[in-house]
């Protein structure tokens, strides 16, 4: 790495003696991701896809056998009876705000079980803002269950909570800008049941950045509905934008009334020659997250050596591949998302900086040097600037020029004279 970017011997000793203590975590990586691009695999083989499925339709989109087969794919994919998956959803909150429209009613009440969600679905449910057609101004009622004080699911207060009828009940997997544990399908499965034995309401998860990190997926552990995004990990770092929702046949089916109008639904929507990207996008998947979550564990493992706490802890089970670092004040996170970008593959030239980004209250900084916009399955960390002064970073298409990006990022510190 020295013959490229002239790694102090400090920061390039710490991250030797950081790969050496992964390699059990890199093994564990290494059996799920071949088994989830068998799955995948098998998915492709079981729908034969073909050449033919790539083609291009226009206007309304009738009869797209590749868009068709695509969803069929994805539901075997995730274990789901029927999915959507579209470039024309946009980002993972719409996505999100699509399926939660299609399901929600006036008078309904949606609750929460993770806490408050992350800061951009807060105007789609009417947290904060009005007037702007959020569930809120539709009639829906918002109630959440605040997390235990350790950051994990408060079980006995969503037994509780499901003491009153409510229409959806809501998971957040991934922590968002906190330090929370994230949730594996295990952990979704106990809520799951508390629900069930409670309730008929719908269990949807906010799936993003958990895709492909587990052998199975949440809907094969008692959720209704889960949703996500493709410039994360279904994307394979190939898809340019969209997202998708799978789950139970009739819960899909009132989401593509939304995603488009009822009495249309899935059928109307052209493919405009972004297919072949989807396919080969979902097929990558599973690769891609691999060397994801190596470069996730590896940080974690790096900045452990440097005397950072972090979180996940580079041993532990990982159930997305999303990695905190808690950085302890705004310079050294300033230094470590500048340091990061200097190891971009794109706009390695440019130097962010905090800015107040919409949908959030604090300013934000992010380090993105990606070929897709807005993409963080490829190499990606952003952060608030605010208390725990953490930074969240996620992605990598290849573990080698992840883990260049991470020591980039140490080296700044280190030359700026904040390394703790």
């Amino acid at each position: 790495m020295n013959s490229f970017f002239n790694i102090d011997s400090t920061i390039a000793a710490a991250g030797e003696k950081a790969l050496e203590a992964a390699s059990a975590s890199f093994a564990r990586i290494d059996e799920i991701r071949a088994y989830n691009q068998e799955k995948v695999l098998a998915a492709f083989i079981k729908n034969s896809v073909t050449e033919s499925h790539f083609t291009e339709s226009t206007g309304y989109g009738y009869g797209d056998r590749g868009r068709d087969v695509l969803d069929s794919v994805l539901a075997d994919c995730v274990g789901a009876e029927d999915s959507l998956i579209r470039h024309s959803l946009t980002c993972g909150t719409h996505t999100l705000g699509v399926a939660l429209f299609g399901l929600l009613r006036p008078g309904d009440t949606m609750l929460c079980v993770t806490g408050t969600p992350y800061d951009t679905i807060h105007s789609v449910i009417g947290i904060k803002g009005s007037g702007m057609g959020s569930l809120k101004d539709f009639g829906v009622t918002y109630k959440q269950v605040d997390l235990l004080p350790d950051g994990t699911v408060d079980l006995d207060g969503i037994e509780k909570a499901l003491e009153e009828k409510v229409a959806m009940v809501y998971i957040q997997r991934s922590r968002g800008y906190s330090l929370r544990p994230s949730l594996g399908v295990e952990d979704i499965e106990k809520i799951a049941k508390i629900v069930r034995n409670k309730s008929d309401a719908v269990i949807m998860v906010d799936n993003c950045y958990g895709e492909f990190v587990e052998r199975t997926e949440p809907v094969s552990h008692g959720a209704d509905i889960i949703a996500g995004s493709l410039i994360k990990n279904p994307g394979g770092g190939i898809a340019k934008c969209g997202g998708y929702i799978a789950g139970r046949a009739d819960l899909v089916e009132k989401c593509s009334y939304r995603m488009t109008t009822p009495g249309l639904g899935r059928e109307v929507g052209p493919s405009l020659g972004q297919t072949r990207g989807l396919f080969m996008g979902l097929f990558n998947a599973p690769h891609i997250v691999g060397e994801a979550l190596k470069t996730a564990v590896f940080a974690a493992s790096l900045f452990e050596q440097l005397g950072y706490e972090t979180t996940p802890h580079s041993s532990e089970k990982r159930v997305d591949i999303i990695q905190a670092l808690k950085l302890c004040n705004s310079e050294t996170l300033i230094a470590f998302c500048q340091g990061m970008q200097k190891g971009a593959p794109i706009d390695s030239n440019v130097c962010p900086e905090p800015w107040d980004m919409p949908g959030y209250d604090n300013q934000v900084i992010m380090s993105a040097g990606a070929f897709t916009g807005g993409s963080s399955i490829e190499l990606s960390s952003d952060a608030p600037l605010r208390e725990p002064f953490a930074v969240w970073m996620q992605g990598s298409l290849n573990f080698d020029s992840g883990k260049v990006g991470i020591m980039l990022a140490a080296q700044e510190i280190f030359k700026r004279g904040l390394l703790k």
